[in-house]
């Protein structure tokens, strides 16, 4: 039986998010921007928190992580990389590790670029991919510690998963990267049909995410930098991947 799944809204506009498996009653809640609304839901689901996942250091994503803890005597489990600097970790992860939510085992990613210590979360049965500040819709996170190449290739990682994969992202970015991505392709129609789309959800007041892979492949510039179009709109039609990947998120970092 597949995770269920519930999204969060925390702080401004970060996500957290609830796996839960009704077999076994093992819920898992991965980060915590604030533990406030995820213990709401918790309550309103009326779900036993057994596990804390943290994709990665920094506070926006971590804060609520202590008093989550102390509420719920959940385990905390993190990046080995990042130990030193998250919340003290019950378990630590790197690639090789699998650890399981109920029947489901989960595959931890390691995705550097917006830092070094960055892991992903893929439940491959449930179909679900949680990236954080690595792969967002629409874009991707700020390049603060690792490099272009490096956040390329974590990319290409997430690129190569099932394309109905639904990517579970740390913020409500999506408008702003559509935005964007318009600048590098106004006429591309699949663009303008998907900003339509999460124009329409923010109106609404819903989210924008999960979004399946396949939107992102066709919608998500940092994804498609292999692709001549792409390449030819950002005035680079003879560069290689990474080159065209850095100029888009230069351009982005100055928008």
């Amino acid at each position: 039986m597949p995770l269920m799944l519930v999204t969060i809204p925390c702080l401004a506009d970060n996500y957290a998010y609830l796996v839960h498996d009704p077999e076994s009653g093992q819920t898992a809640v991965i980060d915590v921007p604030e533990a406030g609304p995820v213990l709401a839901a918790l309550s309103a689901q009326q779900w036993r928190l057994t596990d804390i996942l943290l994709t990665h250091h920094h506070d926006d994503h971590i804060q609520g992580v202590d008093t989550l803890r102390a509420r719920t005597g959940a385990m905390v489990l993190g990046a080995s990389a990042d130990a030193h600097r998250l919340p003290r970790l019950d378990l630590a992860l790197d690639a090789h590790s699998s650890f399981s939510v109920g029947s489901e085992f989960a595959r931890v990613i390691e995705v550097p670029g917006h830092t070094i210590g960055h892991i992903a979360f893929h439940f491959p049965e449930s179909r679900l991919l949680f990236t954080a500040d690595s792969l967002m819709a629409g874009g991707c996170g700020r390049l603060f510690e690792g490099t272009a190449a490096q956040m390329h290739a974590s990319l290409q990682k997430l690129a190569a998963l099932p394309p109905e994969t639904l990517v579970c992202s740390g913020h409500e970015y999506t408008a702003s990267n559509l935005r964007f991505a318009l600048t590098l392709e106004p006429d591309n129609p699949q663009l303008i049909s998907r900003a339509a789309e999460v124009a329409s959800l923010r109106s609404q007041g819903r989210p924008t995410v999960p979004v399946p892979l396949a939107t992102e492949l066709a919608t998500n510039p940092y994804l498609r930098v292999h692709l001549p179009a792409l390449k030819t709109a950002v005035g680079l039609p003879d560069a290689d991947d990474v080159t065209v990947f850095a100029e888009i998120r230069a351009r982005k970092d100055k928008f």
